[in-house]
């Protein structure tokens, strides 16, 4: 199993995504929670180590784990430490900027699925 541990729902990846996760065997989400900004370092160890238990309670082959920076490192730690394979989703960010009817600056921004990657401690 993979647990999906970001903002970014699996029903909503590609399927060169949804390849390379299947690897890991079934696709479980766990919505990677919002972060309060003025939450001190217990704050963000004590979320810490209650997503690690959510997450540790299914057992995973793996886990995707991106989101508020200081949260994610803190389960992307405890995880390797368990022996978890933690990854990150690398992504190809292709741009493209016009000028707009009324003549403003219009960017897009798309993100390709390249590879999971190994967090490594």
């Amino acid at each position: 199993m993979l647990i999906n541990f970001t903002n970014h729902p699996s029903a909503k990846w590609t399927a060169e995504q949804l390849t390379a996760a299947n690897v890991y065997g079934e696709i479980r989400d766990i919505p990677f929670p919002e972060v309060d900004p003025d939450g001190r370092e217990t704050y963000i160890s004590e979320l810490a180590d209650k997503y690690v238990a959510q997450i540790m309670a299914f057992d995973p082959n793996a886990v995707l784990c991106q989101g508020e920076m200081t949260l994610a490192f803190a389960v992307a730690a405890r995880l390797v430490e368990f022996n978890v394979t933690t990854l990150a989703a690398c992504s190809k960010r292709e741009v493209s900027e016009n000028i707009g009817a009324n003549g403003e600056t219009v960017k897009h921004a798309e993100f390709r699925f390249i590879r999971f990657r190994k967090y490594f401690i």
